[in-house]
């Protein structure tokens, strides 16, 4: 049987780098604090990133924690930025570990990866990341004041898939193909008109991160938000952090692009699959998907790769 993926990209070109980065493992040269409320939380949370040495990879720390809770033996309630660490998925991706546990994690984890920053401890004192402006920007802004600092450390050469591999719930389905070069590719399609049906396909070698994805805020319907908090959701949610859609038009306009709203789940896909390390080399397909198809294709591809070990 031929393996779903394989370990043969050539020397210098993984593509989970910002173009142009040395094929080397990459921290931040000092720290970036970033402070703002927790969409489903409402919480008001105060964030640190400080370097981490090689081969760490990114890790959140709940610094509102005391130490006496449980750990993973390094005497802080530590929670891993990994796909073998997802918890609840609803409307945003959590993580958790020994009972600890941090929310809302995908578009600073998106930020990190378009920068190809590898490893980095996230100190937090709260449950959930802040929405910031509701996209990855004020996170592409606030890292790239800092310089990126090199490591004397390879970064792992991405696998290459071989066979399609897909997950799929209803009518919605994220696909990952065998392809030249990494490419995703998003569409959405909602019963209101000004957002539709509408597409977006990017390559990390063709558009930066920083202006191609991540100005790309998060939305919703209008007509779902007092059913959304009446479930304890969207709680620091408001027109600074999120477009909102009605049936006649944008709330809170303009849009930062005529598609912002299939950029944004694009830039939700790319958080949620950092979460393997480094992300294979594929193109993925999406449609109107979910964190939790993102996350579920991302335990089929961790888990071939195990397999391929």
């Amino acid at each position: 049987m031929t393996p779903a993926l394989r370990s043969d990209a050539a020397p210098g070109t993984a593509p989970d780098t910002a173009p142009g980065a040395a094929p080397q493992q990459h921290t931040l040269a000092g720290p970036v604090a970033c402070e703002g409320v927790g969409l489903h939380s409402g919480a008001a949370v105060q964030v640190r990133l400080l370097p981490a040495p090689a081969n760490e990879g990114r890790y959140f720390v709940r610094t509102d924690l005391g130490t006496d809770i449980h750990t993973d033996g390094t005497g802080e309630p530590r929670i891993p930025a990994t796909i073998a660490a997802t918890g609840e998925t609803t409307l945003s991706t959590e993580l958790r570990a020994n009972a600890v546990s941090v929310r809302t994690v995908e578009h600073l984890l998106a930020a990190l990866w378009g920068l190809g920053i590898d490893n980095v401890r996230i100190e937090i004192d709260g449950p959930e990341v802040p929405l910031l402006d509701g996209s990855a920007q004020d996170w592409v802004s606030a890292i790239t004041a800092v310089p990126r600092q090199a490591q004397a450390v390879p970064r792992p050469m991405p696998e290459v898939l071989t066979e399609p591999i897909s997950v799929q719930h209803e009518d919605a389905f994220v696909t990952a193909m065998p392809t030249a070069e990494l490419r995703f590719s998003y569409g959405i399609d909602f019963d209101v008109a000004p957002i539709g049906n509408q597409w977006h396909s990017w390559s990390p070698g063709a558009a930066p991160f920083a202006e191609a994805i991540a100005p790309a805020r998060t939305f919703g319907l209008a007509h779902q938000i007092e059913y959304l908090r009446s479930q304890g959701l969207i709680k620091g949610g408001s027109l600074d952090n999120a477009l909102v859609c009605s049936a006649d038009g944008w709330v809170n306009p303009p849009l930062r692009f005529d598609n912002e709203p299939a950029r944004h789940k694009l830039l939700d896909l790319v958080g949620d699959l950092s979460l393997l390390g480094v992300i294979p080399q594929m193109h993925v397909l999406a449609y109107k998907a979910s964190h939790r198809l993102h996350v579920e294709l991302a335990q089929k591809l961790a888990a071939v790769y195990a397999a391929n070990r």
